[in-house]
Parts: C-alpha cells; sequence; structure tokens
C-alpha cells in the first residue's frame, strides 16, 4: 500500500489535488484490506450448509432388532469308538507316536511314554483326540500337540437284528440310532413277529451308559421291551437308543394247533393281543368244526413238566363255550385243540352218503333207459 501511495504522490505534481488523491486511495486500500480479513474469517469457519442437521431417534415402529443368530444345523452323531477297532492317529510333528494303536478289551489305547492307558471306547474320535491331547501336555512330552483320529477297521461297529423281521442280518451302524429306526431297516416285522423285543447291550452302549466309569450292571445289558405297545402308541420312551454291537431279537409269536375233526387243521400264529388267543378265537382260524365233531369232549392238552408224559389234559366244553355257558379259555403257546370226532356221527353221514350216492346213480341209469 505505500508503495502505491508513493507512486501516486510522485505522478501529481499540484498539491492539492496530491492531498485529496492520497485520501482515496488509502480509502480504497482500507476497504480491500477489510474485504480481505472477511473471506479469510469464512474460509476458515465451516460450511453452514454442510453441517448435518441431529439425527432423531427412531420411532418404535423403525427400530430395528438385532439379527438373529443362524441356526446350527443338526448332525448325525459322530463315530462311537469301540473295543477291537484299530485307530490312525497322526500327531503332527511327532512321528514317533503317530501309527495305528487297537482298543484293548477294557475299551482304553496305550501309548507309549504315557503312564496311563488312554479312554477310547464310547468317545467319539474328536473326543478321544482331545482326551489325547491333554494326556500329552500333562506328561509334558508335546507342549501343543495336534491329534487328528481315524478308523481304520471295525468289527464291533455293527448291531445284528434276528428273529421274526423280515430281513434278519447284520447292519453297519457307526453312530446311535433307535430301536424303530433298526426295525426299518430290516424291513419290518414278519407276520408271525411276536409283542416284545429282546436287546443285548454291547461294550459300546456299556461304556456309554455306564455312570461314574462303573461298568454296567448285568440286569441292564438285556432288556426285554413291550414292542406292541411301542409300535401302537410311539412312545418316545419305549424307542431306545442302538449302539453299534448291540443285538436285537425279535422273538416270534407263539404257535397253538387245532386238530381232529376241524375243517381246517393245523398251527396257527398266535397274534400279539392284550388278552391273548382264544378257543374261540383258534376255532375261528381253523373254520369252525365238522358236522361230526363230539363239541362236548374237547380238550386242551398243555406242556406240563409236572404231568405224566410232560403234558396234561384240560377240558373244554365247546358246547357250553359256544353258548357263553363257560369262560372262553386263554390258549398258551405250544396248546394243542383237540376236539374228537364221532364214530356214530361219522359211520351215519358215510352211510348217508352212500344212499345219496346210490339214488343218484339210479337216477342216472333210469334216465338212460
Amino acid at each position: 500500500m505505500t508503495f502505491v501511495l508513493n507512486a501516486v504522490m510522485m505522478t501529481v505534481r499540484n498539491k492539492k489535488l496530491r492531498q485529496w488523491t492520497a485520501c482515496v486511495v488509502l480509502a480504497l486500500c482500507t476497504i480491500v484490506n477489510l474485504h480481505a480479513q472477511d473471506n479469510a474469517a469464512a474460509s476458515s469457519s465451516p460450511d453452514n450448509s454442510q453441517v448435518q442437521a441431529p439425527v432423531s431417534p427412531p420411532t418404535p415402529s423403525q427400530t430395528i432388532s438385532p439379527p438373529t443368530a443362524p441356526q446350527t444345523p443338526i448332525q448325525a452323531p459322530d463315530y462311537l469308538i469301540g473295543t477291537d477297532d484299530v485307530l490312525d492317529v497322526y500327531i503332527i510333528d511327532v512321528p514317533e507316536l503317530s501309527r495305528q494303536y487297537r482298543v484293548s478289551g477294557q475299551g482304553t489305547v496305550t501309548v507309549p511314554m504315557l503312564a496311563t492307558p488312554v479312554k477310547a471306547a464310547g468317545l467319539t474320535l474328536s473326543q478321544f483326540s482331545g482326551s489325547l491331547t491333554n494326556d500329552l501336555k500333562k506328561a509334558g512330552l508335546v507342549s501343543d500337540p495336534h491329534v487328528n483320529t481315524t478308523v481304520n477297521q471295525s468289527r464291533l461297529h455293527a448291531v445284528a437284528i434276528t428273529g421274526s423281521v423280515k430281513r434278519p442280518q447284520i447292519y453297519s451302524v457307526f453312530s446311535q440310532t433307535t430301536l424303530l429306526d433298526m426295525i426299518s431297516q430290516a424291513e419290518g416285522l414278519a407276520e408271525d413277529a411276536g409283542g416284545v423285543a429282546i436287546i443285548t447291550r454291547g461294550d459300546i452302549a456299556s461304556h456309554v451308559l455306564a455312570t461314574n466309569d462303573e461298568q454296567l450292571p448285568e440286569s441292564q445289558r438285556t432288556i426285554t421291551l413291550d414292542l406292541k405297545r411301542l409300535l401302537e402308541s410311539g412312545d418316545p420312551k419305549l424307542n431306545l437308543d442302538i449302539y453299534p454291537g448291540d443285538r436285537i431279537t425279535i422273538p416270534r409269536a407263539g404257535v397253538v394247533y387245532a386238530v381232529g375233526a376241524v375243517n381246517k387243521p393245523g398251527g396257527f400264529t398266535m397274534r400279539p393281543n392284550a388278552g391273548g388267543m382264544t378257543v374261540l378265537q383258534l376255532l375261528a382260524l381253523a373254520e369252525d368244526t365238522k358236522t361230526t365233531a363230539k363239541r362236548g369232549d374237547t380238550v386242551i392238552i398243555r406242556i406240563d413238566a409236572q404231568s405224566p408224559g410232560g403234558r396234561k389234559q384240560i377240558p373244554a366244553d365247546l358246547k357250553n363255550i359256544l353258548t357263553g355257558k363257560a369262560p372262553d379259555p386263554v390258549l398258551q403257546p405250544d396248546d394243542i385243540l383237540f376236539i374228537p370226532d364221532s364214530p356214530g356221527k361219522r359211520a351215519f353221514r358215510r352211510g348217508l352218503e352212500a344212499i345219496v350216492q346210490t339214488t343218484t346213480g339210479l337216477a342216472i341209469y333210469s334216465a338212460r333207459f
């Protein structure tokens, strides 16, 4: 500004004019300086047009609920180690201990340099790997072991289902399953299936079901289950868990026999029911008695070790049973219902048949001539 003022004063020669010009120049310079200061202040302060208005809190209808955690898919039970299994154990960076191990009859694995055997039977592969990892750390053999376990051989991981099923055989089972699943795998029950199922526990079930690392009591190693009730009610408490190594037996239903003066003699399967098979039910299966039957002399022949010959006879008067004058006896497996044939009635019927045949033959002969 001083340089401009001196230049103007040297250019204007008139004294009064120089004074007036100097005042004008000073005024102009002052205005320019004030304008420059205002611009600097405006640039240093935040721009009001860019300041965001405070956001009001969302209303209840606008509130975003936290995302729900994804549901973990249900996975099938893991493989359960059994006695006599051969395991491939690989410990990273420890080739001396990485090898095959056979599970002993006590359900343990002996690892070199470990003071005590490692429990294996009844555990999953991951559980066994974790247990072995902890034992290696405690023994100070490996600071940070990484154990991977796989199954090389297994002879016990199967369930045998025998008896009255459509496909009795041994089925490979590598994890926990249920009784109904095994019956379904065997294509269901056969026609002569009884009303119970007998489950015999194997080593894996004994280790899993035992409490406090004790052996499973003998009373719990064999279980007799009401199969008829399970199929009718679907009670999940009766649908027991089945483990590899278990055995399922479905006994055949008892057989009763109807012989003598019946239209269809033979043996008949006792269908499982609440009351058991009765004499009248067996008679219906045998398609009733013949006309020559002596119903009043009917007897039930039953096995009895205390009776002479190992059998005893129980009277069962069909006349009174059919008329409701006597109760309908309940039969037992291997019972024999014997309905005798009347010789007199049989002879009379044979004579009647002979007369009919003779009469028919005479009629045919007369018609020819």
